[in-house]
């Protein structure tokens, strides 16, 4: 199973389009038999789904994203799975054993509309961090 997170320097980013990279997972037998970095392909309507779907991603872990990101994510058959904060490594051992838990969207809605990838913030509420 691959997974998809992500990330910005070890983290969870708080919005998975605007990640500057992205760590791939291959879990084999409840283990990490692969890991990589790879950097964020770029973030236009509807590729990031087509992109991850191509690479066999099942789910994509991030602290945000827009509802209609989500819903080609499920169109795609690739689970969103949003609210997550903290590192890769604990976000990994959380999804190994199996008690990661995710949430409502970091990301208000809107709130990246009309930004490329050099927006660094998320416009997310007040004292929320990833």
């Amino acid at each position: 199973m691959k997974i998809a997170i992500s990330t910005d320097s070890g983290r969870v980013s708080e919005h998975f389009g605007r990640c500057p990279e992205f760590t791939i997972l291959d879990i084999k037998d409840g283990k990490v038999a692969g890991q990589e970095v790879i950097p964020n392909p770029g973030h236009h309507p509807g590729y990031l789904p087509r992109f991850f779907n191509e690479m066999g991603v099942e789910a994509i872990i991030a602290g945000g994203m827009g509802f209609r990101a989500q819903q080609l994510f499920d169109e795609m058959g690739i689970k969103p799975v949003m609210g997550v904060t903290g590192t890769v490594e604990e976000t990994t051992r959380l999804l190994l054993a199996g008690t990661l838990k995710g949430g409502e969207s970091l990301c208000r809605p809107g709130g990246g509309r009309g930004y490329g990838l050099d927006k660094t913030e998320c416009d997310h509420p007040e004292g929320e961090e990833g």
